[in-house]
């Protein structure tokens, strides 16, 4: 990350609004705004795919420390990346409804004790994957947190309308990381893992780019919609479902999964397709969020499928 970009956020230590205790309203314990800055529910998702990753990878021996180790790391370097986001964003996020509410711009938590939480979870990511775990995995881990919070955040996030496309590949990592922690290397089928999440990434998140657009416009983020408009990214958002219904069945086609996956894939990606299609030839004002909100379920029951798959041929043992 920039050292002119820490500097800055560690000398802008005043809360943008005040607190909501001010208020009147009893405001969240400390503990729970310091969770809040490591968005929980991404890094569950997170952790979970690089679970799944690293159950995958079918190791010589099955070391559940190592396992265990490497998750905890992985989820821990997610998380440290979130708060850094939640540190470098706070000004734009006080100007959108969807993240005025979050610790920096509510004035709940200084500039300075987040970032000093966002370094010690990262210190503390890289120790466990580099002593507990191995060198590769700290490696990838590292490169991708600062993908995330350096790269996208604070350059293509704010230089090109294809930031998610670009910058989807720190979020597509976690596979490959879990595969990693285990085998200590990185072989075609965790690359395959993380094409999945790649191109699972654009519709997913200009689904909630075109509900937001209008947030995203007053803050001077050009999201699709903002810089091509709303049909343009509808467009874009079928085509990329489209290519995800493709790149989904090549874990079946590779021979890296079994019958339970194909059908679970197909399934699921009928639904995907028919709300992108929808989007595009009857849109509505709640569709792109109810898409959204799918596409999180989405990829939670298609890697879930890779496992129970696995389990049913009997290849995790």
């Amino acid at each position: 990350m920039p050292t002119v970009a820490l500097q800055k956020a560690v000398l802008d230590d005043r809360p943008t609004r005040p607190s909501s205790s001010l208020d009147g309203v009893r405001a969240p314990s400390r503990w729970r705004r310091y969770l809040d800055l490591t968005k929980p529910k991404v890094v569950a998702l997170i952790s979970f795919t690089a679970l799944v990753g690293a159950l995958l990878a079918r190791p010589e021996s099955h070391r559940l420390d190592l396992l265990a180790w490497g998750v905890f790391g992985i989820a821990l370097a997610a998380a440290s990346a979130a708060a850094l986001n939640h540190v470098l964003d706070r000004h734009i996020d006080a100007k959108m409804s969807r993240t005025r509410g979050r610790p920096l711009p509510a004035g709940e938590l200084t500039t300075r004790s987040a970032l000093s939480f966002a370094i010690l979870l990262g210190v503390c990511s890289m120790w466990i994957l580099v002593t507990r775990v191995n060198l590769l995995t700290a490696g990838l881990s590292l490169l991708s947190l600062i993908g995330y919070a350096a790269i996208y955040t604070l350059w293509l996030k704010h230089a090109t309308a294809q930031n998610i496309v670009i910058g989807g590949a720190a979020g597509a990592a976690p596979p490959v990381l879990g595969w990693a922690a285990v085998t200590g290397s990185v072989d075609p089928n965790a690359l395959l893992l993380f094409l999945i999440v790649f191109v699972w990434t654009p519709p997913h998140f200009w689904a909630l780019a075109i509900a937001r657009r209008d947030e995203y416009a007053r803050a001077g983020v050009p999201m699709l919609p903002v810089t091509r408009g709303v049909a343009h990214t509808q467009l874009q958002v079928l085509l990329y479902t489209v290519l995800l219904c493709i790149v989904t069945l090549l874990p079946y086609l590779t021979g890296m999964s079994g019958l339970a996956y194909l059908g679970a894939s197909l399934i699921l990606n009928a639904r995907f397709l028919y709300y992108a299609w929808a989007l595009v030839i009857r849109p509505s004002p709640q569709l792109p969020m109810r898409i959204f909100r799918f596409s999180i379920t989405y990829l939670m029951w298609l890697f879930a499928a890779l496992l129970v798959d696995r389990c049913l041929l009997g290849t995790l043992a």
